[in-house]
């Protein structure tokens, strides 16, 4: 069975009630939480949205009337994301997501997350917010507003392949972060899961958002590339606990929140409101860290930047435009060659190793003689 996608982090997943248990939910049948979609799919059509034929009212599960494990088919299968949906885009075809705003849950989400897809800000290359193609308001209950966004995937899968395609992304988060600072918002809540990539520029098709090694329609395999040949873009996703402050505001005092990462030194023992800006410095520290510097043998040249980044006293972490000044200085000493470089985990095994040298000499060669730029930057 295709491995199952990481398509968008679900703020608030269903609970046990939400979700039937074996014995009580009928193989075929939706979830509770699936029928909020499926209530809404008539309306969605209208607006210009197709959801997939397992959410549509006239929907008969592909298996009935057989003896047929609901899982070899397409629509057996469902994304336990209450939150979020995927739909065709019935002008174009294309794919995207359709993310469920609760405003009495998140009042700040929406301003927030269209303030940056408007004008000038959208078209700044600096923003790495998730675009907004359209906000629509649910008939059915005025507290419920969806945010139509791009078809994303989780920043890291498939996995990185150089110390470039890796300091590309740093680039990217970095950048990212000193833009919303400027403009005054403190995300809040930067974690693995809420930073995601444009997967076109790396398939060969879009893909299911359950069964990402098939097409969207089931009836291909997918391939994928690497970032080096396929430049991708990187952006930082829900804005749930986002916050946006006035211009002339510039130490704000926030009571403390946790988020996805509950490692926050200024949280652990105090309930006394901090400045978010160096929280959310420490959250984009600890993300490099985790992700990149406990898990491969490659990065001592960023060790001394995440370092301050992560200090437990809020006062002494770099602000957001230092830590882009010095990332500048560090990228100025790396090599071509050290950028090609293969990422070598910390845990891999000899035999891994060996076998991917000889694959990653071969890709090196060909990106040299093509002249393909160490760092994947995308246009």
């Amino acid at each position: 069975m295709p491995a199952t996608a990481n398509v968008y982090r679900c703020q608030n997943p269903p609970s046990k009630s939400e979700l039937s248990t074996p014995e009580k939910h009928e193989p075929g049948s939706l979830y509770s939480f699936e029928i909020f979609w499926r209530d809404h799919q008539k309306w969605l059509q209208e607006r210009g949205y197709m959801l997939r034929p397992r959410f549509r009212e006239d929907w008969v599960p592909s298996w009935k009337g057989t003896k047929d494990n609901p899982k070899k088919y397409e629509d057996g299968h469902t994304n336990f994301v209450s939150q979020i949906m995927d739909a065709r885009r019935m002008s174009d075809g294309a794919v995207v997501i359709l993310k469920l705003v609760k405003h009495s849950i998140n009042p700040y989400e929406v301003d927030i997350s269209t303030m940056f897809s408007t004008e000038p800000l959208a078209s700044d290359p600096r923003n790495h917010c998730v675009p907004v193609y359209e906000t629509l308001n649910s008939p059915l209950n005025e507290d419920d507003m969806f945010l139509v966004i791009p078809f994303l995937r989780r920043y890291n899968a498939p996995r990185f392949y150089t110390v470039g395609e890796a300091v590309e992304c740093f680039r990217q988060l970095i950048e990212g972060l000193q833009f919303m600072h400027q403009n005054c918002v403190a995300h809040r809540d930067i974690m693995t899961l809420n930073v995601m990539m444009d997967p076109l520029p790396l398939v060969s098709e879009v893909y299911h958002p359950i069964l990402d090694a098939w097409n969207y329609d089931t009836n291909r395999r997918v391939k994928f590339s690497i970032r080096t040949g396929s430049p991708t873009k990187y952006y930082y996703i829900d804005f749930g606990l986002s916050r946006k402050y006035p211009d002339d505001c510039t130490s704000p005092l926030e009571v403390p929140i946790i988020g996805g990462d509950k490692t926050v030194p200024e949280f652990q023992n105090s309930d006394e409101a901090c400045n978010p800006f160096p929280t959310d410095v420490y959250y984009l520290g600890n993300l490099i860290r985790t992700d990149f510097i406990q898990r491969y043998r490659n990065f001592d040249f960023m060790e001394p930047l995440v370092d301050d980044m992560v200090q437990d006293d809020p006062s002494k972490r770099p602000t957001i435009d230092q830590v882009v000044d010095r990332f500048d200085k560090i990228c100025s000493t790396l090599s071509a060659w050290r950028l090609r470089s293969r990422l070598t985990g910390r845990k891999d095994s000899n035999i891994v190793g060996f076998f991917r040298t000889f694959r990653h000499a071969y890709r090196t060669l060909t990106f040299v003689i093509t002249r393909t730029p160490a760092l994947p930057s995308p246009p």
